[in-house]
């Protein structure tokens, strides 16, 4: 493939974890890969560690939260690549951990919600357009099995004593998005799907965390290059279906 015909994969809240391992994979894989991050010097830093791989990697800022930013950094991957074929939407935050949902302060909902939810949504908004014009596209959304609902509800979940709900509510709802995308993009090559990578050792999963970044960024990359054939409006783990 030409340089100017290259796929574009920008992956958000890719300076470190999982979405740093994603743009890793993704690169080794032959893609353009663009670092979205809310510190640009933080995004700038892990670009040229991959750059150094001998990877095809830039950075940009983006703040999931600030529609201004978003639209200014599709813009300019626009303006630099005339492309972009594949969204992640990584970024993610967890402020809520210990907290029970009867005690939930409405700040951290909003602001959970902000990050997890609506910035995937915005972006996917933003980012479509841009994939329709080389009717290509696939967007990867990172939830968790604990916005799952069939999980929420089952008393025997191995997650029950689980609370975090401003986070496992912005996880439901970035599902919620996936099935709504799909479903308006049926018929057209823009593939839209939710993946759970487990518990990761992570900043925000912790050194407790059985999974490695490494093999939680397999499923994301796998559904993230999916040929026209693969499944649209899917919830996945290990590259297998979840129940919503």
């Amino acid at each position: 493939m030409s340089t100017q015909h290259k796929r574009v994969a920008l992956v958000t809240g890719a300076n470190r974890g999982i979405g740093y391992e994603i743009a890793r994979q993704l690169a080794k894989k032959g893609l353009r890969v663009i670092i979205g991050s809310r510190d640009a010097e933080k995004g700038a830093q892990s670009g040229m560690k991959l750059v150094d791989e001998g990877l095809d990697v830039r950075s940009i800022r983006v703040d999931v939260t600030d529609g201004a930013s978003i639209t200014a950094a599709v813009g300019w991957i626009e303006d630099e690549f005339g492309r972009l074929d594949i969204l992640v939407n990584n970024a993610g935050i967890m402020i809520d951990s210990g907290c029970d949902i009867l005690d939930l302060p409405l700040a951290q909902l909003r602001n959970t919600l902000e990050t997890n939810s609506f910035g995937p949504l915005l972006l996917s908004q933003i980012c479509v357009p841009v994939m329709r014009k080389n009717d290509y596209g696939r967007i990867v959304n990172i939830a968790s099995i604990l916005g799952s609902l069939s999980d929420i509800a089952n008393p025997d979940s191995a997650h029950a004593d689980m609370q975090s709900p401003a986070y496992r509510l912005s996880k439901s709802m970035v599902n919620g998005i996936t099935a709504l995308l799909a479903r308006e993009l049926q018929g057209e090559n823009i593939l839209v799907n939710s993946v759970c990578p487990g518990w990761v050792r992570t900043d925000l999963g912790g050194p407790q965390a059985p999974v490695a970044p490494e093999e939680a960024a397999k499923t994301p990359v796998w559904l993230a290059t999916l040929d026209e054939t693969g499944p649209s409006g899917g919830f996945f783990r290990g590259s297998q279906p979840l129940c919503w």
